[in-house]
Protein backbone atom coordinates (compact mmCIF):
# COMPACT_ATOMS: atom_id res chain seq x y z
CA UNK A 1 0.00 0.00 0.00
CA UNK A 2 0.93 3.35 -0.69
CA UNK A 3 1.55 5.85 2.72
CA UNK A 4 -0.91 8.53 3.27
CA UNK A 5 0.01 11.74 4.58
CA UNK A 6 -2.59 12.95 8.07
CA UNK A 7 -2.96 15.80 6.05
CA UNK A 8 -4.24 13.91 3.38
CA UNK A 9 -7.12 11.98 4.76
CA UNK A 10 -9.71 14.71 3.91
CA UNK A 11 -9.66 13.13 0.60
CA UNK A 12 -9.53 9.49 1.44
CA UNK A 13 -12.75 8.39 3.94
CA UNK A 14 -13.71 4.72 4.75
CA UNK A 15 -11.07 2.81 2.75
CA UNK A 16 -8.52 1.15 4.18
CA UNK A 17 -5.06 3.56 4.19
CA UNK A 18 -1.48 3.34 5.12
CA UNK A 19 -0.14 5.64 8.06
CA UNK A 20 3.11 6.01 9.52
CA UNK A 21 4.68 9.00 12.04
CA UNK A 22 5.51 9.10 15.67
CA UNK A 23 3.12 8.73 18.76
CA UNK A 24 2.54 12.50 19.71
CA UNK A 25 -0.48 11.61 22.53
CA UNK A 26 -2.39 8.76 24.09
CA UNK A 27 -5.62 9.25 25.92
CA UNK A 28 -6.36 6.01 27.83
CA UNK A 29 -10.53 4.61 28.65
CA UNK A 30 -9.61 1.27 29.62
CA UNK A 31 -10.52 -1.35 27.03
CA UNK A 32 -9.83 1.56 24.14
CA UNK A 33 -7.87 4.56 23.45
CA UNK A 34 -7.56 7.49 21.62
CA UNK A 35 -3.67 8.00 20.18
CA UNK A 36 -2.54 11.04 18.31
CA UNK A 37 -0.19 9.96 15.68
CA UNK A 38 2.26 12.85 13.50
CA UNK A 39 3.45 13.16 10.56
CA UNK A 40 5.47 15.88 8.65
CA UNK A 41 1.52 17.14 7.43
CA UNK A 42 -0.06 17.07 10.84
CA UNK A 43 -1.53 14.91 13.64
CA UNK A 44 -4.45 12.73 13.11
CA UNK A 45 -6.54 10.50 16.09
CA UNK A 46 -6.35 7.29 15.48
CA UNK A 47 -8.93 4.93 18.16
CA UNK A 48 -7.12 1.54 19.20
CA UNK A 49 -9.38 -1.14 21.10
CA UNK A 50 -6.00 -4.12 21.08
CA UNK A 51 -5.07 -3.74 24.68
CA UNK A 52 -1.84 -5.40 24.27
CA UNK A 53 -0.04 -3.07 21.40
CA UNK A 54 -1.77 -0.36 23.83
CA UNK A 55 0.48 -1.77 26.43
CA UNK A 56 3.60 -1.54 24.37
CA UNK A 57 2.60 2.00 23.25
CA UNK A 58 4.86 4.49 24.01
CA UNK A 59 5.72 8.61 23.55
CA UNK A 60 7.72 9.27 20.32
CA UNK A 61 8.09 5.77 19.05
CA UNK A 62 7.62 5.75 15.68
CA UNK A 63 5.09 3.73 13.60
CA UNK A 64 2.97 1.94 10.67
CA UNK A 65 -0.87 1.89 10.93
CA UNK A 66 -3.14 0.37 8.48
CA UNK A 67 -7.05 1.50 9.44
CA UNK A 68 -9.94 3.47 8.29
CA UNK A 69 -10.79 6.95 8.25
CA UNK A 70 -13.89 8.31 9.64
CA UNK A 71 -15.82 11.40 10.10
CA UNK A 72 -15.97 12.17 13.76
CA UNK A 73 -16.82 16.10 14.72
CA UNK A 74 -15.27 15.63 18.16
CA UNK A 75 -11.97 14.58 16.70
CA UNK A 76 -9.06 17.07 15.82
CA UNK A 77 -9.87 18.02 12.25
CA UNK A 78 -13.77 16.04 11.81
CA UNK A 79 -11.53 12.59 11.15
CA UNK A 80 -10.25 9.81 13.29
CA UNK A 81 -8.90 6.48 12.02
CA UNK A 82 -10.58 3.08 13.10
CA UNK A 83 -6.99 1.02 13.40
CA UNK A 84 -6.86 -2.50 12.27
CA UNK A 85 -3.35 -2.79 12.21
CA UNK A 86 -0.48 -1.43 14.11
CA UNK A 87 3.30 -2.10 14.22
CA UNK A 88 6.06 -0.70 15.65
CA UNK A 89 8.98 0.20 13.76
CA UNK A 90 11.30 2.63 15.52
CA UNK A 91 11.51 1.66 19.21
CA UNK A 92 12.51 4.90 21.77
CA UNK A 93 15.35 4.02 24.49
CA UNK A 94 14.35 6.82 26.79
CA UNK A 95 13.04 6.82 30.63
CA UNK A 96 11.76 11.12 30.40
CA UNK A 97 11.80 13.14 27.77
CA UNK A 98 13.27 15.79 28.09
CA UNK A 99 10.54 18.17 27.85
CA UNK A 100 6.96 18.07 26.44
CA UNK A 101 6.35 17.84 22.56
CA UNK A 102 2.32 17.77 22.84
CA UNK A 103 1.54 20.70 25.19
CA UNK A 104 0.84 24.13 24.20
CA UNK A 105 4.06 25.99 25.70
CA UNK A 106 7.67 23.58 26.32
CA UNK A 107 8.40 23.91 29.85
CA UNK A 108 12.20 24.43 29.06
CA UNK A 109 14.53 27.13 28.05
CA UNK A 110 15.70 28.30 24.56
CA UNK A 111 19.29 26.37 25.41
CA UNK A 112 17.65 23.07 26.56
CA UNK A 113 15.78 23.26 23.15
CA UNK A 114 18.89 23.75 21.39
CA UNK A 115 20.69 21.14 22.81
CA UNK A 116 17.63 18.65 22.07
CA UNK A 117 16.92 20.14 18.94
CA UNK A 118 16.45 16.65 17.39
CA UNK A 119 13.60 16.78 19.32
CA UNK A 120 12.13 20.42 19.65
CA UNK A 121 11.69 20.14 16.06
CA UNK A 122 8.94 17.38 16.24
CA UNK A 123 6.74 19.80 17.57
CA UNK A 124 4.88 21.07 14.75
CA UNK A 125 5.26 24.92 16.40
CA UNK A 126 8.67 24.77 15.94
CA UNK A 127 9.27 23.04 12.57
CA UNK A 128 6.36 25.83 11.11
CA UNK A 129 9.24 28.49 11.54
CA UNK A 130 11.42 26.22 8.82
CA UNK A 131 8.63 26.10 7.02
CA UNK A 132 8.10 29.78 6.73
CA UNK A 133 11.90 30.44 6.65
CA UNK A 134 11.90 27.31 3.01
CA UNK A 135 9.16 29.32 1.90
CA UNK A 136 10.88 32.83 2.08
CA UNK A 137 13.79 31.49 0.16
CA UNK A 138 11.38 30.16 -2.17
CA UNK A 139 10.08 33.40 -2.59
CA UNK A 140 13.50 35.46 -3.06
CA UNK A 141 14.64 32.94 -5.68
CA UNK A 142 11.34 33.17 -7.72
CA UNK A 143 11.40 37.15 -7.81
CA UNK A 144 14.40 37.66 -8.77
CA UNK A 145 14.59 34.98 -11.26
CA UNK A 146 11.74 36.41 -12.71
CA UNK A 147 13.22 39.99 -12.39
CA UNK A 148 15.81 38.31 -15.43
CA UNK A 149 18.77 37.52 -11.94
CA UNK A 150 20.98 34.51 -12.43
CA UNK A 151 21.73 32.59 -9.40
CA UNK A 152 25.37 31.98 -8.59
CA UNK A 153 27.00 30.03 -5.77
CA UNK A 154 30.82 31.67 -4.59
CA UNK A 155 33.35 30.21 -2.47
CA UNK A 156 33.21 30.80 1.18
CA UNK A 157 36.85 30.31 1.90
CA UNK A 158 38.94 33.22 0.80
CA UNK A 159 41.55 35.17 0.65
CA UNK A 160 41.12 38.22 1.59
CA UNK A 161 38.35 39.94 3.47
CA UNK A 162 35.27 41.44 2.05
CA UNK A 163 35.07 44.31 4.71
CA UNK A 164 38.21 44.07 6.73
CA UNK A 165 38.24 44.50 10.42
CA UNK A 166 38.59 41.70 12.63
CA UNK A 167 35.36 40.01 12.82
CA UNK A 168 36.95 36.96 10.54
CA UNK A 169 37.12 33.07 10.89
CA UNK A 170 40.81 32.04 10.19
CA UNK A 171 41.20 28.60 8.60
CA UNK A 172 44.24 26.84 7.90
CA UNK A 173 44.19 26.16 4.31
CA UNK A 174 47.35 24.15 3.79
CA UNK A 175 49.94 25.83 4.28
CA UNK A 176 48.58 29.51 4.11
CA UNK A 177 45.86 31.73 5.90
CA UNK A 178 42.64 31.63 4.88
CA UNK A 179 39.36 33.30 5.94
CA UNK A 180 35.62 32.33 5.88
CA UNK A 181 33.46 34.58 3.73
CA UNK A 182 31.46 37.51 5.64
CA UNK A 183 29.59 38.12 2.45
CA UNK A 184 30.19 37.25 -1.40
CA UNK A 185 30.36 40.50 -2.19
CA UNK A 186 33.63 40.90 -3.97
CA UNK A 187 32.69 37.66 -6.02
CA UNK A 188 29.09 38.82 -6.53
CA UNK A 189 30.28 42.22 -8.05
CA UNK A 190 32.88 40.40 -10.08
CA UNK A 191 30.00 38.69 -12.04
CA UNK A 192 28.08 41.28 -12.64
CA UNK A 193 31.03 42.89 -14.99
CA UNK A 194 31.45 39.60 -16.22
CA UNK A 195 28.24 39.74 -18.07
CA UNK A 196 25.65 38.42 -16.01
CA UNK A 197 24.70 42.01 -15.05
CA UNK A 198 21.95 41.26 -12.34
CA UNK A 199 23.09 37.80 -9.79
CA UNK A 200 21.38 36.82 -7.02
CA UNK A 201 22.88 34.13 -4.42
CA UNK A 202 21.88 32.15 -1.16
CA UNK A 203 24.40 30.94 0.94
CA UNK A 204 26.25 30.93 4.57
CA UNK A 205 28.01 33.66 5.64
CA UNK A 206 30.73 34.15 8.91
CA UNK A 207 31.06 36.97 11.20
CA UNK A 208 33.76 36.35 14.16
CA UNK A 209 32.15 38.99 16.31
CA UNK A 210 32.19 39.28 20.21
CA UNK A 211 28.04 39.55 20.24
CA UNK A 212 26.12 37.02 22.30
CA UNK A 213 22.79 38.66 22.02
CA UNK A 214 19.27 37.94 20.81
CA UNK A 215 19.74 39.49 17.38
CA UNK A 216 23.27 37.95 16.67
CA UNK A 217 25.15 34.81 14.98
CA UNK A 218 28.20 34.02 14.13
CA UNK A 219 26.95 31.59 11.36
CA UNK A 220 23.85 32.90 9.43
CA UNK A 221 21.89 32.73 6.05
CA UNK A 222 22.32 35.60 3.47
CA UNK A 223 20.31 36.56 0.48
CA UNK A 224 22.20 38.38 -1.77
CA UNK A 225 21.76 40.73 -4.86
CA UNK A 226 23.87 42.57 -7.32
CA UNK A 227 22.42 44.18 -9.99
CA UNK A 228 24.14 46.47 -12.91
CA UNK A 229 23.05 49.58 -14.68
CA UNK A 230 21.29 50.96 -12.13
CA UNK A 231 21.12 54.94 -11.71
CA UNK A 232 21.57 54.64 -7.77
CA UNK A 233 20.66 53.31 -4.64
CA UNK A 234 17.08 53.80 -4.88
CA UNK A 235 16.81 51.86 -8.10
CA UNK A 236 17.64 49.14 -5.21
CA UNK A 237 15.45 50.14 -2.59
CA UNK A 238 12.99 49.21 -5.30
CA UNK A 239 13.59 46.17 -5.97
CA UNK A 240 13.57 45.38 -2.42
CA UNK A 241 10.13 46.85 -2.10
CA UNK A 242 8.88 44.46 -5.00
CA UNK A 243 10.54 41.76 -3.37
CA UNK A 244 8.96 42.21 0.03
CA UNK A 245 5.36 42.14 -1.70
CA UNK A 246 5.52 39.01 -3.58
CA UNK A 247 6.99 37.73 -0.43
CA UNK A 248 4.03 38.20 1.27
CA UNK A 249 1.77 37.61 -1.38
CA UNK A 250 3.63 34.29 -1.49
CA UNK A 251 3.45 33.30 2.34
CA UNK A 252 -0.24 34.17 2.40
CA UNK A 253 -0.64 31.92 -0.05
CA UNK A 254 1.71 28.69 0.94
CA UNK A 255 2.08 29.07 5.06
CA UNK A 256 -1.47 29.76 6.20
CA UNK A 257 -1.66 27.03 8.44
CA UNK A 258 2.05 27.72 9.91
CA UNK A 259 1.19 31.53 10.07
CA UNK A 260 -2.31 31.30 12.23
CA UNK A 261 0.50 28.88 14.61
CA UNK A 262 2.04 32.77 15.30
CA UNK A 263 -0.92 34.63 15.19
CA UNK A 264 0.52 36.23 12.11
CA UNK A 265 -0.86 39.00 10.07
CA UNK A 266 1.12 40.23 7.54
CA UNK A 267 1.46 43.54 6.44
CA UNK A 268 -0.03 44.86 2.66
CA UNK A 269 2.79 47.20 1.63
CA UNK A 270 2.78 49.85 -0.91
CA UNK A 271 5.74 52.27 0.05
CA UNK A 272 8.68 52.18 2.71
CA UNK A 273 9.68 55.77 4.20
CA UNK A 274 13.36 56.58 2.95
CA UNK A 275 14.75 58.51 6.18
CA UNK A 276 18.73 60.27 5.90
CA UNK A 277 20.19 58.88 8.63
CA UNK A 278 21.03 62.16 10.35
CA UNK A 279 17.25 63.15 10.43
CA UNK A 280 16.76 60.11 11.77
CA UNK A 281 19.40 60.99 14.64
CA UNK A 282 17.93 64.44 14.99
CA UNK A 283 14.38 62.63 15.59
CA UNK A 284 15.40 60.33 18.27
CA UNK A 285 17.10 63.15 20.12
CA UNK A 286 14.54 65.70 20.33
CA UNK A 287 11.50 62.93 20.67
CA UNK A 288 12.67 60.69 22.47
CA UNK A 289 15.79 62.43 24.29
CA UNK A 290 18.12 59.23 23.04
CA UNK A 291 21.53 60.05 21.62
CA UNK A 292 23.12 57.68 18.77
CA UNK A 293 26.59 56.75 18.30
CA UNK A 294 28.67 58.54 15.62
CA UNK A 295 27.36 57.67 12.43
CA UNK A 296 24.90 55.10 13.67
CA UNK A 297 21.63 54.57 15.01
CA UNK A 298 22.10 51.37 18.39
CA UNK A 299 19.84 48.84 18.70
CA UNK A 300 17.38 50.74 21.38
CA UNK A 301 17.35 53.15 18.36
CA UNK A 302 16.58 51.43 15.72
CA UNK A 303 13.65 50.06 18.41
CA UNK A 304 13.04 53.52 19.15
CA UNK A 305 13.18 54.98 15.48
CA UNK A 306 10.44 52.13 14.48
CA UNK A 307 7.88 53.10 16.65
CA UNK A 308 8.23 56.60 15.55
CA UNK A 309 7.82 55.30 11.90
CA UNK A 310 4.64 52.89 12.79
CA UNK A 311 3.23 56.26 14.73
CA UNK A 312 3.23 58.68 11.47
CA UNK A 313 3.65 56.19 8.41
CA UNK A 314 1.64 53.29 10.14
CA UNK A 315 4.97 51.13 8.39
CA UNK A 316 6.24 48.18 10.03
CA UNK A 317 9.84 48.90 7.84
CA UNK A 318 11.85 52.06 7.07
CA UNK A 319 14.80 52.55 4.66
CA UNK A 320 17.60 54.55 6.47
CA UNK A 321 19.74 56.29 3.93
CA UNK A 322 22.88 58.38 3.76
CA UNK A 323 25.11 56.40 5.74
CA UNK A 324 28.40 58.00 6.46
CA UNK A 325 31.75 56.38 4.68
CA UNK A 326 33.70 56.17 7.70
CA UNK A 327 30.94 53.51 8.71
CA UNK A 328 30.80 51.95 5.64
CA UNK A 329 32.89 49.55 3.53
CA UNK A 330 35.42 50.53 0.57
CA UNK A 331 33.67 49.78 -2.05
CA UNK A 332 30.07 52.11 -1.12
CA UNK A 333 29.72 54.58 -3.84
CA UNK A 334 30.12 58.42 -2.15
CA UNK A 335 27.18 60.39 -2.11
CA UNK A 336 27.18 63.27 -4.50
CA UNK A 337 24.80 65.55 -2.13
CA UNK A 338 25.85 65.35 1.09
CA UNK A 339 29.77 65.52 2.02
CA UNK A 340 30.78 62.31 3.90
CA UNK A 341 27.98 60.18 2.86
CA UNK A 342 27.05 57.44 0.64
CA UNK A 343 24.56 55.96 -1.61
CA UNK A 344 23.75 53.49 1.54
CA UNK A 345 21.19 52.13 3.06
CA UNK A 346 19.32 49.89 5.43
CA UNK A 347 16.50 48.37 5.70
CA UNK A 348 14.94 48.39 9.46
CA UNK A 349 11.79 46.19 10.28
CA UNK A 350 10.12 46.06 13.21
CA UNK A 351 13.00 47.59 14.96
CA UNK A 352 15.50 45.18 13.85
CA UNK A 353 18.51 45.89 10.96
CA UNK A 354 17.71 43.18 8.05
CA UNK A 355 19.30 44.61 5.38
CA UNK A 356 22.14 46.44 4.17
CA UNK A 357 22.53 47.63 0.78
CA UNK A 358 23.66 50.52 -1.35
CA UNK A 359 25.31 51.60 -4.83
CA UNK A 360 29.03 50.63 -5.44
CA UNK A 361 31.65 52.52 -6.62
CA UNK A 362 32.32 50.81 -10.24
CA UNK A 363 35.57 53.08 -11.27
CA UNK A 364 38.24 51.69 -11.46
CA UNK A 365 40.60 54.62 -10.33
CA UNK A 366 38.24 55.51 -8.00
CA UNK A 367 38.10 52.43 -6.16
CA UNK A 368 41.67 52.14 -5.70
CA UNK A 369 42.03 55.57 -4.34
CA UNK A 370 39.68 55.20 -2.10
CA UNK A 371 41.24 52.31 -0.87
CA UNK A 372 44.69 53.90 -0.20
CA UNK A 373 42.18 56.41 1.97
CA UNK A 374 40.58 53.51 3.74
CA UNK A 375 44.55 52.77 4.41
CA UNK A 376 44.55 49.39 2.39
CA UNK A 377 46.96 48.43 -0.32
CA UNK A 378 45.58 48.51 -3.52
CA UNK A 379 47.55 44.65 -4.11
CA UNK A 380 46.20 43.09 -1.55
CA UNK A 381 42.82 43.10 -3.80
CA UNK A 382 44.38 42.17 -6.72
CA UNK A 383 41.94 39.75 -8.45
CA UNK A 384 38.72 42.24 -7.22
CA UNK A 385 40.22 45.50 -8.16
CA UNK A 386 41.52 43.98 -11.49
CA UNK A 387 38.31 43.36 -12.32
CA UNK A 388 37.36 46.96 -12.42
CA UNK A 389 39.78 47.63 -15.25
CA UNK A 390 37.41 46.57 -18.17
CA UNK A 391 33.84 49.20 -18.14
CA UNK A 392 32.44 47.50 -15.09
CA UNK A 393 28.90 49.29 -15.53
CA UNK A 394 27.47 51.76 -12.44
CA UNK A 395 25.66 48.53 -9.76
CA UNK A 396 25.04 47.92 -6.43
CA UNK A 397 23.20 45.76 -4.32
CA UNK A 398 22.04 44.10 -0.81
CA UNK A 399 22.38 41.23 1.74
CA UNK A 400 19.01 40.10 3.53
CA UNK A 401 19.76 38.05 6.84
CA UNK A 402 17.16 35.08 6.53
CA UNK A 403 17.11 34.39 10.43
CA UNK A 404 16.34 37.90 11.07
CA UNK A 405 13.74 38.52 8.66
CA UNK A 406 12.51 35.03 9.98
CA UNK A 407 12.68 36.42 13.67
CA UNK A 408 10.73 39.94 13.37
CA UNK A 409 7.80 38.10 10.44
CA UNK A 410 6.75 35.60 13.16
CA UNK A 411 7.41 37.68 16.20
CA UNK A 412 10.06 35.92 18.26
CA UNK A 413 11.84 36.64 20.83
CA UNK A 414 15.48 35.67 19.77
CA UNK A 415 17.13 35.08 16.35
CA UNK A 416 18.31 31.68 17.50
CA UNK A 417 14.54 30.32 17.42
CA UNK A 418 14.65 31.29 13.68
CA UNK A 419 17.74 29.00 13.41
CA UNK A 420 17.89 25.59 12.68
CA UNK A 421 21.27 25.00 14.30
CA UNK A 422 22.22 28.13 15.79
CA UNK A 423 26.38 28.92 15.71
CA UNK A 424 27.09 31.75 18.58
CA UNK A 425 30.34 32.31 20.87
CA UNK A 426 29.06 29.61 23.21
CA UNK A 427 27.47 27.21 21.14
CA UNK A 428 29.29 24.79 18.04
CA UNK A 429 26.59 21.82 18.88
CA UNK A 430 24.85 20.08 17.84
Amino acid sequence: MKRVLAAELTEIMDDLVLLKGWIHKMKSFGKFAFVFLRDKSGVIQLVIEDEKILSQLKLEMSVEVKGIPVKNGKAPGGIEVQVKEIEIIGKTYYDLLPFSINQKKVEATLETELDYRYISLRRPDRRAIFKIQAEIVEAFKGYFKEQGFHEIHTPKIIASGTEGGSEMFTVNYFDRRAFLAQSPQFYKQMMVGAGFESVFEIGHAYRAELHNTWRHLNEYVSLDIETAFIKDEYDLMEFEIGFLKHLFQHLEENCKKELEMYNVVLPKIKEIPKIPLFEAQKILLEKYDKKSPLGNIDAEGEILFSKYIQEEYNSDFVFLTKYPASKRPVYTMPDDQYEGATKSFDLIYKGLEITTGGQRIHDYEMLRDNMIKFGLKPEDFGFYLDSFKYGMPPHGGFAIGLERITMKLLGLDNIRESTLLPRDMNRITP
